[in-house]
């Protein structure tokens, strides 16, 4: 599985929020996006998940771009912004009910990425009362209801403590090892570790870096 990013861009008004993105990636792998507040890094995973408009631009997959067949997308591409995609209203089952049916959603629970993510703990809960964690852990439940092959996550552990930033972490290092394409942006210095690749936005424009484990070095690269 490959997938390549073809000068993506990217304009509001006059000013150019991405700048021509491109670069390449395979199955297997963890792509790390870095880059200060306000760069552009949501709102290029916002475009790939199909969430935001792109003004130009191809997201090839094995060849074929995802950007003309919406859904094929769908089916490919599981995206966990920032926010919480969930109803806030309803329980953690009720939530996944709009994502799975009952029999996938049943093994999926007792054997799968559900039970990974420990998600069967607070099924009963509402959305409203749950900890960042959960929330965090749900969303990323949903997103792999089509178990996609490409996961786009927007700072998946970002302000969350360290036990659930660890599970988080350890089900994404099976889905990479299982074959998947991760795409994440982070700061954060376990996800760090998690990626193969490294790219910096800055002005809009993406260039590839190279992360020796140096955080001051790379704050000062941002």
């Amino acid at each position: 599985m490959q997938i390549e990013i073809k000068n993506v861009s990217k304009s509001y008004g006059k000013k150019k929020v991405l700048k021509d993105i491109s670069f390449s990636a395979e199955g297997g792998k963890c792509i790390g996006i870095l880059g200060s507040n306000g760069c552009g890094k949501s709102t290029f995973l916002s475009i790939l998940a199909g969430v935001l408009e792109r003004d130009g631009g191809q997201f090839l997959f094995n060849g074929e771009d995802l950007f003309q067949n919406r859904k094929k997308r769908s089916a490919l591409v599981g995206y966990v912004p920032q926010g919480t995609p969930l109803i806030e209203e309803l329980t953690a089952w009720d939530n996944l009910l709009l994502w799975y049916d009952r029999e996938s959603l049943k093994k999926e629970l007792e054997s799968g990425v559900l039970k990974m993510l420990g998600v069967d703990g607070f099924l009963k809960t509402t959305v409203r009362k749950m900890s960042g964690g959960m929330k965090k852990r749900l969303s990323i439940g949903c997103a792999m209801a089509k178990q996609p092959p490409i996961l786009l996550l927007d700072e998946p552990t970002a302000a969350l403590d360290l036990a659930c930033k660890q599970s988080i972490a350890q089900y994404l290092t099976k889905y990479k090892q299982a074959g998947g394409l991760l795409l994440l942006t982070t700061h954060d210095s376990l996800e760090l570790s998690l990626c193969d690749q490294f790219y910096i936005m800055k002005n809009g424009v993406l260039n590839a870096y190279t992360y020796d484990g140096d955080l001051n070095g790379l704050v000062d690269s941002l």
